[in-house]
């Protein structure tokens, strides 16, 4: 069972605070079952989930060293364009590795929509919007998880990535 203060990843929500354990005063409700007041940190709102919620996945976030290990096999990775036969089947293969909740998932998927951009930009044509929104999906669901477990804002998670990917330092140094 999660604590306050507790950061774990909720779905397709992405990271949150649990704020408390409690029981919403909403009608309806079963008083004696326990809700997670969870707060997204890249999304405003609240969530109350019950503690014993069997359909929507929760973890808790990757820790310092997962992070660092899942960003340094990132040139290991071969992820292919994935084109599939109509619009739906491509929806439901990107969609199929989100549901994994997977950091390494997650990076396989974006690295194949890259692989896609590129080569749609070779034929001088423009990524699909399937494509596009799968891959904002998944940069903020993999940016939002890396940029707790690293302790860096949201924004600083791509650059660090290309930095340390191309053989960089964390600092940028280099050396």
């Amino acid at each position: 069972m999660f604590q306050a203060g507790d950061l774990v990843v909720y779905g397709s929500t992405g990271v949150c605070r649990v704020e408390g354990i409690t029981q919403p005063g909403t009608s309806g409700v079963d008083r004696d079952r326990q809700f997670y007041l969870l707060k997204p940190l890249q999304q405003d709102g609240v969530i109350y989930t019950p503690v014993d919620n069997a359909k929507v996945p929760m973890r808790p976030v990757i820790s310092q060293e997962e992070a660092e290990a899942l960003i340094d096999c990132i040139p290991t990775i071969q992820a292919e364009a994935y084109h599939g036969p109509t619009l739906q089947a491509l929806a439901q293969h990107y969609q199929s590795a989100v549901r994994t909740h997977d950091c390494r998932d997650l990076v396989e998927l974006m690295m194949s929509i890259y692989a896609k951009r590129q080569q749609a930009e070779a034929q001088k044509r423009r990524l699909g919007m399937v494509d596009e929104r799968f891959m904002k999906q998944a940069e903020r669901l993999l940016y939002g998880e890396l940029s707790v477990a690293l302790g860096i804002p949201f924004d600083q998670v791509e650059p660090y990535i290309a930095r340390r990917v191309n053989g960089g330092t964390p600092d940028g140094s280099g050396t």
